[in-house]
């Protein structure tokens, strides 16, 4: 990402937040060329610094080339959205923007064993399953069917580079329509963005 110190965010503690609420990822490697896969991601509990665990279907780890020690970026995107200027407090630039939050994590992958592959997959499905009025969890034995085709991959997050961009530079009362227009009812209106908006400007 372009250098923006205005909108950076150094503390791993956004970043873990934005992907506990936006566990659905980008995986980007360059082993013979660009490729990207997208999967969903659950932050490493037992791990005192940021980690996740995923997995791949297979053969996306030869793909990838995970296992050879190479650096891969996890891309994590939090709620974004269209800003018309027609929001803004009278006199103010006219220029629209996008509001957004996005991190840009790297590390080198570590393939899992089977059994942990499993666990982790176990632990993926009653991660999102435990929000449905019946939850259907993964059973043991269709769970390892399931794994086999399949790879387990842990990210240890060694650097990330993260922007939190929510009208930081507007005046109070263009912060204050943005918000309004968020909230509403009209063609670019978004609660999440704008509960993230308030969240970030301190106005919750």
């Amino acid at each position: 990402m372009r250098h923006n110190p205005h909108h950076a965010v150094t503390d791993p503690a956004v970043v873990r937040r934005m992907i506990e609420e936006n566990p659905w990822a980008t995986i980007v490697s360059a082993n013979d060329g660009i490729v990207a896969s997208h999967y969903p991601i659950l932050i490493d509990e037992e791990s005192g610094d940021l980690a996740i665990y995923t997995h791949v279907g297979r053969p996306d780890e030869d793909i990838h080339g995970f296992g050879s020690g190479a650096e891969v970026l996890l891309i994590v995107a939090g709620p974004h959205g269209y800003v018309s200027p027609s929001w803004y407090a009278p006199g103010s630039t006219r220029a629209p923007t996008w509001n957004f939050s996005v991190a840009h994590c790297y590390g080198v992958p570590e393939i899992l064993s089977a059994e942990r592959n499993l666990a982790v997959l176990t632990r993926l499905v009653a991660h999102f399953e435990r929000h449905v009025e019946e939850p259907l969890y993964l059973e043991p034995e269709y769970g390892a069917r399931l794994a086999r085709g399949t790879v387990g991959i842990r990210l240890p997050i060694t650097r990330f580079v993260c922007k939190v961009k929510m009208s930081e530079d507007k005046d109070p009362v263009t912060r204050r329509q943005v918000l309004e227009h968020l909230r509403g009812d009209g063609p670019y209106a978004s609660p999440v963005l704008a509960a993230e908006m308030a969240r970030a400007l301190g106005l919750e």
